[in-house]
């Protein structure tokens, strides 16, 4: 790659940068670093920051670039700001390097650094390891930058304990950016202040992309879909040529369509994300089956998926569970089949892929297709069963009232039965009218959570479809004396462009006469 004769050129730069911007693998890097060690050069800060800078930018090989790092007597803090900002994706090495900096006591850190450093931190030890780099940025002067005060609202505001102090670290800020107040906006909605972060929103002097996402995923995450939708259709309507819905955006709004039942919204999206060249993205294609299959279309929806050239395990648990929510069992195993034959290295089942196979064989009485999927995570992939798993095979054998065989994986769980296992053992006592069972896992239910009367209603319906009319008033009664609620089933449905949003026994809606009587209607021609 080089001559020798270059060896004892008095000014290197100039070669040595050529050489290095002519660098397209390892091993050509590796030589230029052995030339440097020759020619004594392996100390200098400027080559070393360049070529750490090069090994993690160009060639994102992060051990090399540590060796070179490692090797250096006294690296500067330009070195360790490349190598921390290096290890955006490796919180943890990146807060262990700052640390041993500190405890080196040199170089003294500059307010470049001080941002990755909290990132990593509050990624790492969450709000004790921002208020330990918040002591230090104060010793060191530093507290005053835009940068430097904006990470440290975000830092904080990880942590529902701490988003006080993000918020009063935010009202104190002498310049208030874009960028911090969609930090604070982002915070809020992080620890589900919905109502404060969508306030915070509306104050902002200026939008931009990020901005208007944050509150759009804040919704979608937190269950508010009908107003994520209502705050992308607004962003849509103000949009300009710097200020238009990208991937980000386009991802949560159909998450939140395929949540209402939003189809011809979900559509449009689908149409922006062509025309505006958004289609190739996993995240994107991922999405849009998503959304068709939880809105019924399954027919569009593995036309979405059969079209994405590069499936990523997303987009294959999101076909199966779209096959598994419409009761289409037989082609949700057939999609997780395909999956395992497919010979992409990079898609291996996960939890998720279980969880979405043990509906599928649930919705259809596939007991025996159930536990075999059931023993096969764990056996060939080495996969723990969370709660989810065990409440789906509860609910299958409870469904097929095979109660003892339900009972006996309660008993073989690994982890302590909760209110998804004991729902779910509920519900099969349900359709099989076993009241004994129910009223023992209705008093495990009682003690996870004493104010929701949901289960104990369903224990009342059992009393009642047996006219067991005494032990029905014994329920209400119970329910009466301990206050308890039940939380309200919701439904959406979207008639000519506009979503309506309904609660059961809801009569609130301005069209509530006409749609009772339509009903009746209904009933009686039934």
């Amino acid at each position: 790659m080089f001559s020798r004769s270059n060896q004892l050129n008095h000014n290197l730069n100039q070669p040595v940068l050529a050489i290095l911007e002519r660098c397209n693998h390892i091993n050509h890097l590796k030589q230029l670093h052995s030339f440097l060690i020759t020619v004594g050069h392996s100390q200098d800060q400027f080559y070393a920051f360049k070529l750490v800078r090069f090994c993690t930018v160009k060639l994102s090989n992060f051990s090399y670039a540590r060796f070179i790092f490692d090797h250096l007597v006294s690296p500067n803090i330009y070195l360790y700001n490349a190598m921390i900002t290096a290890y955006s994706s490796q919180p943890l090495s990146a807060f262990t390097l700052y640390c041993d900096m500190i405890r080196r006591g040199q170089p003294q850190p500059n307010h470049f650094i001080y941002p990755h450093v909290l990132k990593s931190c509050a990624e790492v030890l969450e709000s004790c390891g921002a208020k330990m780099v918040h002591s230090q940025i104060v010793k060191s002067g530093f507290e005053q930058y835009p940068a430097v005060q904006t990470s440290l609202v975000d830092a904080y505001s990880r942590s529902l304990d701490d988003i006080g102090i993000a918020r009063k670290l935010f009202d104190e800020m002498s310049d208030r950016n874009i960028v911090s107040w969609t930090a604070m906006i982002s915070g809020y909605t992080r620890v589900g202040d919905i109502e404060k972060a969508v306030s915070l929103f509306e104050a902002m002097p200026d939008r931009d992309v990020p901005s208007w996402n944050s509150v759009i995923a804040g919704c979608t995450q937190n269950g508010l879909f009908p107003e994520a939708i209502s705050f992308f259709r607004r962003m849509v309507m103000a949009q300009s040529e710097d200020n238009r819905p990208n991937q980000v955006t386009v991802v949560c709004a159909l998450s939140a369509c395929g949540h209402t039942g939003m189809l011809e919204l979900g559509k449009l999206i689908h149409g922006y994300v062509y025309r505006n060249g958004l289609a190739p993205n996993s995240f994107i294609w991922n999405a849009l089956v998503d959304m068709y299959g939880k809105c019924g279309n399954l027919k569009e929806a593995r036309r979405v998926f059969d079209r994405s050239s590069k499936k990523s395990l997303s987009t294959w648990n999101s076909m199966i569970n779209s096959y598994a929510l419409h009761g289409q069992s037989e082609k949700a195993i057939g999609v997780f089949e395909q999956m395992i034959q497919c010979g992409d290295y990079d898609v291996r089942p996960d939890g998720v892929t279980f969880i979405n196979l043990l509906n599928a064989c649930m919705h259809r009485g596939l007991v025996e297709k159930g536990r075999t999927y059931f023993q096969l995570m764990t056996r060939n992939y080495g996969i723990e069963p969370r709660i989810e798993h065990y409440g789906c095979l509860v609910d299958l054998f409870g469904r097929a009232g095979r109660f003892e065989e339900a009972l006996e994986v309660v008993k073989e769980m690994k982890i302590e039965p909760g209110e998804v296992v004991w729902g779910s053992l509920l519900n099969g006592c349900k359709i099989y009218s076993r009241t004994d069972l129910a009223e023992f896992a209705v008093k495990k239910l009682i003690e996870i959570d004493q104010n929701n009367a949901g289960y104990v209603v369903m224990l009342a319906n059992i009393y009642g479809k047996l006219g067991k009319w005494d032990e029905v008033d014994k329920v209400r009664k119970m329910l009466k004396d301990r206050n308890a609620y039940k939380i309200p089933g919701c439904s959406w449905i979207e008639v000519d462009k506009q979503v309506h949003q309904f609660y059961s026994i809801d009569k609130m809606h301005p069209r509530a006469e006409d749609i009772y009587d339509t009903l009746e209607t209904l009933v009686a021609l039934h």
